[in-house]
């Protein structure tokens, strides 16, 4: 049984060796288990890249892939999808906000049958009363308007069996929202709940602008509420510029205006 580690990496200089250290502590307990850890650096612009370099020199179950620059976490998971030769993978950020010591759990779930295990939090601790308002409203308006039952208080640390991988990483989408189509796929999935943790080190590479455009690809791909919008917004506009013609056409014809109303 081998299990695949895809670990998404930004600026992570002050956590990955810490990381490295607690997953495979926890990882070496497992028996009859092999392992490989993908780092994917995504264009970090401090020493996280010399650091994971060095971390694949001294043991060669870690692998790392360097993007040009920074694509984001989505693009950087599914990249770590694409490398990975596990018989199930675990996505999840090197931050330990996503506690490693979870993942037996998760294996344990996959091991009964289950093909995706999703971490669900019971907890968020070290996030701003904003940050858990925005998520909580954004994940109600989803669920509103998506024809995809997502799961709540889940995010991007969870087990994928090695076939809904390979479904997800073959699917057509060029702007792949991963948290919607890991549940859009089906297959028998289940939960492990967890408290979520503080950062061990540094500060949320998260900035505002990247949730605002993950938020986005959420509606977009799981749902189609933009397009029935523009849809009904052109054809309210089309008929407001109807009644508005006809209503020049009777005030020419009273003598209200004067001249031509084309």
């Amino acid at each position: 049984m081998k299990i695949s580690l895809v670990i998404p990496c930004y600026n992570e200089e002050a956590t990955v060796e810490t990381f490295y250290g607690a997953a495979t502590t926890v990882l070496n307990e497992i028996e009859d288990l092999s392992y490989e850890m993908i780092f994917v650096n995504d264009g970090s612009r401090d020493s996280t890249r010399q650091k994971l370099k060095e971390l694949a020199e001294k043991d060669e179950r870690v692998k790392v892939v360097n993007f040009s620059r920074n694509f984001g976490q989505q693009a950087a998971i599914l990249c770590g999808f694409r490398v990975c030769t596990g018989d199930c993978a675990v996505e999840l950020d090197c931050d330990l906000q996503d506690p490693v010591e979870i993942i037996p759990k998760m294996i344990e779930k996959w091991k009964e049958g289950y093909d995706v295990v999703h971490g669900r939090r019971i907890a968020r601790k070290g996030e701003t009363f904003f940050k858990k308002a925005t998520a909580s409203y954004y994940y109600k308006k989803l669920a509103n308007v998506s024809s995809i039952d997502l799961p709540r208080n889940t995010g991007d640390f969870k087990l994928l069996d090695r076939r809904v991988v390979d479904i997800i990483i073959n699917l057509p989408e060029h702007n792949k929202y991963l948290r919607g189509l890991e549940s859009w796929v089906g297959f028998k999935q289940t939960f492990v709940d967890y408290e979520r943790n503080e950062r061990i080190a540094g500060e949320t590479h998260y900035t505002m602008k990247k949730m605002i455009n993950l938020a986005k690809a959420g509606l977009i791909s799981n749902s189609f509420y933009p397009l029935s919008f523009s849809l009904k917004f052109g054809i309210f506009g089309g008929v407001l510029s109807v009644l508005g013609y006809i209503a020049l056409i009777f005030l020419a014809a009273f003598g209200v205006i004067s001249g031509p109303v084309w």
